[in-house]
């Protein structure tokens, strides 16, 4: 669980969150969940902090219990990364994607899989949010861990999220009330290093210094999503549970 005491987090404090889950993805591989409990557990404890009333409780990897809530969907109950309930009744939940590497592979999976699980949350009158973290430059291995290139995030690349920003939330249920995008930037010290592959990346990243920082990429985003803004997020997230 996530132990560092964390109160109302501003965008430095969760770039050094983000940086502790990508330390501890590599210490620990992309199978392991201690990397999402470092993110939710910091996450959640904000949210705890922020609504500060004995009636709301928050679940997740790395903060309180240490367990993800169930949430009765409209067609399936689903265990979400971060639930918040109101007297024991889940009245919220946010999902986290942090992609680590091989974006272009997964990202259509990882949109549509996003679309599906809002639409099964929303359709239960729950508001759903999303957090989706990335890289502006990723790795992409090959099945024998070698980087065959390193991506870039581009407007191509975020196309169907600048199409879901304009979405009227009221309208699309499969719409997120609310989305936070954040890119990240990973400045390396050594920028002539050369890494051929995962265990390469791993061990540079390991033992060697490393800036996380905001990336400076824009985008034209609508209101349904907040850009590299996680406080401005959190606080849309808080109102509209005090909202309900």
């Amino acid at each position: 669980m996530h132990k560092g005491k964390v109160l109302k987090m501003n965008n430095s404090q969760f770039l050094a969150i983000l940086k502790e889950s990508f330390i501890t993805y590599l210490k620990t591989g992309a199978r392991s969940n201690k990397k999402l409990e470092v993110l939710h557990g910091a996450i959640s404890q904000d949210l705890q902090t922020r609504l500060n009333d004995k009636k709301y409780s928050v679940y997740s990897l790395g903060f309180g219990i240490g367990k993800e809530h169930k949430i009765i969907g409209r067609y399936v109950d689903k265990a979400v990364d971060i639930t918040i309930a109101e007297n024991d009744s889940p009245v919220a939940g946010i999902a986290v994607k942090y992609v680590m590497s091989n974006y272009s592979q997964n990202s259509n999976n990882y949109f549509e899989n996003m679309l599906g699980e809002t639409a099964n949350i929303r359709s239960a009158q729950i508001p759903y949010f999303q957090i989706f973290v990335i890289p502006d430059k990723i790795p992409y291995f090959d099945k024998d861990g070698d980087i065959i290139k390193w991506e870039t995030v581009t407007e191509h690349n975020l196309k169907k999220y600048i199409k879901l920003s304009n979405d009227n939330i009221e309208t699309f249920l499969h719409t997120p009330n609310k989305t936070l995008v954040f890119i990240v930037h990973i400045q390396d010290k050594n920028v002539s290093a050369k890494i051929d592959d995962k265990r390469g990346y791993e061990e540079y990243y390991l033992h060697n210094d490393f800036d996380m920082t905001v990336s400076a990429l824009n985008f034209d985003f609508g209101n349904t999503i907040v850009y590299n803004d996680y406080d401005t997020f959190i606080q849309k997230v808080i109102y509209a549970i005090k909202s309900l």
